[in-house]
């Protein structure tokens, strides 16, 4: 793991998307396509901002979420609602988006044609993540129903239910985070900083976010 600290978020998120545009512009150098993983939440908004508007040729680009809650993007708990608010406007607007959610009751119902329509992204090329306090990341929760098949399987996708989460969600599992060629996790504040130097000390069954430290670069700002 490397760690990167700057002297604050707004610093930080526009280094972190000159960052990201400039690895989605190499990867394109050399294939025809590349594919971009992103966290929804918040915390990535700014750099949703500024990454849109890069100019490469954004139609040559698979974006896809990290996790997605099972609710329909109508919903103001929709992480595509974010994306399509601020990530995939602009010169983005021509990327090819990979939705993590199907009109179906349950995620179950929907797991296996979602994991294989991503094949044209995979292996991500450029992936970006977050970290709960909790140090969860994706959706990839201590405490999760599914969560050594998140951890430890080949699957994909894995649909999760974990204590606090008031709905399903969907999940790029471990295996397929840490195949990506480029990773980054993103937080902000002394809590997440404390959160990271546990994790580093436990097992993935209780700090998911252990499972793919290594040889993943994270940016912190304290505020």
């Amino acid at each position: 793991m490397k760690l990167l600290e700057y002297p604050d978020a707004e610093m930080m998120m526009m280094n972190l998307a000159d960052t990201l545009a400039g690895e989605l512009k190499n990867a394109l150098l050399t294939h025809d396509t590349a594919s971009l993983a992103v966290p929804g939440g918040t915390t990535p908004g700014p750099i949703f901002d500024s990454l849109c508007s890069v100019d490469l040729d954004w139609s040559r680009v698979h974006v896809m979420l990290t996790d997605e809650r099972w609710v329909p993007e109508a919903s103001d708990r929709s992480n595509t609602r974010l994306l399509r608010q601020r990530l995939l406007v602009d010169r983005a607007a021509a990327a090819q988006y990979m939705p993590l959610y199907a009109d179906a009751e349950t995620p179950e119902e929907k797991l296996p044609e979602l994991a294989a329509a991503l094949d044209p992204a995979l292996p991500i090329s450029v992936c970006l993540l977050g970290m709960g306090a909790d140090m969860h990341t994706a959706s990839i929760f201590p405490g999760a129903d599914q969560l050594e098949l998140a951890l430890h399987g080949d699957d994909r996708l894995v649909a999760m239910r974990a204590p606090g989460a008031p709905e399903p969600r969907i999940t790029l599992s471990a295996s397929v985070l840490n195949a990506a060629i480029s990773r980054h996790i993103v937080i902000v504040g002394p809590e997440k900083r404390a959160a990271l130097e546990r994790a580093q000390t436990l097992s993935p069954s209780e700090a998911p976010v252990a499972a793919i430290l290594n040889g993943t670069t994270v940016h912190w700002a304290e505020k």
